[in-house]
């Protein structure tokens, strides 16, 4: 099946070539274009039982067909001839194909099945790879190629899409439920389907896995030129799948296995070991830390983000982003221009485990950039968390749309309570004072708190240390974020006014604080401001 496939892709990729090669080319037929294009490879074989519900088909991958009396989903499709066999398991009808990624070995033949009715749901990360694919095609650049992601084994036509497969929700088909797992590694938007199939836990998990031990190729993982990105995003999914503890595996390609455990555990520790190999720790090793019993830091995800944990065992966090630099940057890249970035989730279990969080009770933005809180619809959706922020970031999550500002997260959240410059509040045992603390945005916050006896400053990304010490600190200038002349000026005096011993920024570990260093600081922003007034127009100096 392996060599078939590889076969049928260089049969695509020549075809693409000469198709490419060929200035100004007559237009074709489109129902004679769309022929050319189809796959016409037909499977022999006949599906196997894995239980009494539970079917296995070999085609271009493996199509599992889960029944229900006399209907069934069928997981993936392959070239569509399972369509063929279905009568023979007493099945009369097909209620749904539920896709695990958009590669097409799953999906080539989706158009049999478009042409008799049957929906197609897939994964939403990868919708527009399904239902928008000429587009996609019309669009993907084939020249200068350093993003080598394998979205060139993409469907060459569009494939409409019923309903989209949104990360960790809830598929209902009669009294089944499938859960949508995101495991990203061989694609950047594949998911596992878990569903309870007679009795046992099944989980058709796509291609993150082949065999124990084995995954399907090294090809697919490399995102950009000369990376690792599918490896430490596999061994995250692996790691995410071994906890939902499946006893049947079924990948896209090579045998269901039967209480895969240790299949999956081996798979994990030999991805790690090849990751250390070439690039240190993967993600999935990265751990908070505790600064002092009732604040943890975690400064190796994409941003910082911080845990202020109550008696109670609840907790604030301090801004959310991906669970690395890795995540974030590769799901950014692959989201389509309409689309929303995919976030999954992270550390949680960590802060629960190790740190006596028993509920996220609160989260609050540093500011309104996505790398600090696209984890913020998800922890409203499924940890029923509130969202408190400065009063003049509210209309941004709210109304993204209205805003043409850097780093806008695409996806809309209520925000429970909004703050004034200069308030004061209480959450818990803990009494906080809340600033706007302009710079690297006009819409940034400082949060300042006593916790454990130490004055705690929060402020997003408006001041880092220099790696190397000097008398000042560094600062980021993004004019799209809106920043006006005095804008970090206010930011510093802030600062100074306030006085905090250790100040939590929004990238990399929490640092101390001196009142000379910030003066310094101010010194070097005012001479900056200085730049401004000779560099610019008068009357200009704010645009």
């Amino acid at each position: 099946m392996i060599a078939l496939m590889g076969h049928t892709r260089r049969n695509f990729l020549q075809s693409a070539g000469a198709l490419a090669a060929t200035p100004a080319a007559a237009p074709q037929n489109k129902t004679t274009q769309k022929k050319a294009r189809r796959a016409h490879f037909a499977p022999g074989g006949a599906p196997r039982k894995i239980t009494d519900n539970l079917y296995v088909f070999e085609d271009t991958c493996q199509v599992y067909v889960v029944r229900d009396g006399s209907s069934c989903v069928l997981i993936d499709f392959g070239s569509g001839k399972i369509l063929d066999h279905l009568r023979g398991l007493g099945i009369s009808k097909v209620d749904w194909i539920l896709h695990t990624h958009h590669h097409r070995d799953q999906c080539q033949g989706d158009q049999r099945a478009v042409e008799r009715g049957i929906p197609i749901a897939v994964p939403a990360h990868e919708r527009h790879l399904f239902d928008d694919a000429e587009n996609f095609w019309r669009n993907r650049r084939v020249f200068h190629l350093y993003y080598v992601r394998n979205d060139f084994n993409t469907i060459t036509e569009n494939i409409p899409a019923a309903r989209g497969l949104p990360d960790y929700s809830t598929f209902r088909w009669n009294k089944m439920d499938f859960f949508v797992l995101p495991t990203p590694g061989h694609t950047l938007g594949s998911v596992t389907l878990l569903v309870s199939v007679d009795g046992k836990k099944a989980a058709f998990s796509g291609d993150l896995m082949m065999a124990p031990g084995k995954i399907l190729n090294l090809y697919d993982t490399q995102v950009n030129y000369g990376g690792f990105e599918g490896v430490d995003l596999g061994i995250y999914a692996l790691a995410q799948l071994e906890e939902q503890k499946p006893e049947i595996l079924c990948p896209s390609h090579g045998e269901p296995l039967k209480d895969p455990g240790d299949a999956i555990r081996e798979t994990k520790r030999k991805l790690i070991d090849f990751y250390r190999f070439e690039n240190g720790t993967p993600n999935v090793e990265n751990r908070p830390y505790a600064v002092s019993p009732h604040l943890v830091a975690s400064y190796q995800t994409t941003s910082s983000f911080y845990s202020i944990v109550s008696d109670s065992g609840k907790a604030m966090f301090i801004d959310y982003g991906s669970a690395s630099g890795l995540h974030f940057g590769n799901f950014e890249r692959a989201t389509p221009a309409t689309g929303r970035i995919r976030f999954v989730e992270h550390t949680i279990g960590d802060l629960k485990r190790d740190f006596g969080v028993k509920s996220v009770d609160v989260a609050m933005p540093s500011h309104m950039h996505d790398d600090h809180m696209n984890g913020f619809p998800h922890l409203i959706r499924h940890h029923q968390a509130k969202v408190w922020c400065l009063e003049n970031m509210v209309d941004i999550f709210q109304n993204p749309r209205g805003y043409n500002l850097g780093c806008i997260l695409g996806e809309p959240f209520k925000v429970a309570r909004s703050f004034r410059p200069g308030e004061r509040f209480k959450w818990e045992e803990f009494d906080f004072e809340i600033t706007h603390s302009p710079g690297h945005t006009e819409y940034q916050m400082a949060l300042y708190v006593t916790i454990d006896g130490q004055r705690v400053a929060f402020t997003g990304d408006a001041l880092f240390p220099y790696p190397s010490p000097r008398n000042i600190l560094r600062h980021n200038l993004i004019y799209r974020n809106h920043v006006e002349n005095d804008s970090h000026l206010k930011s510093m005096r802030n600062l100074i006014d306030h006085q905090p011993a250790l100040v939590c920024p929004g990238h990399g570990r929490p640092y101390p604080v001196t009142p000379e260093l910030l003066e310094a600081t101010d010194q070097h922003l005012r001479k900056q401001q200085q730049f401004f007034f000779d560099l610019l127009p008068e009357g200009e100096v704010d645009f």
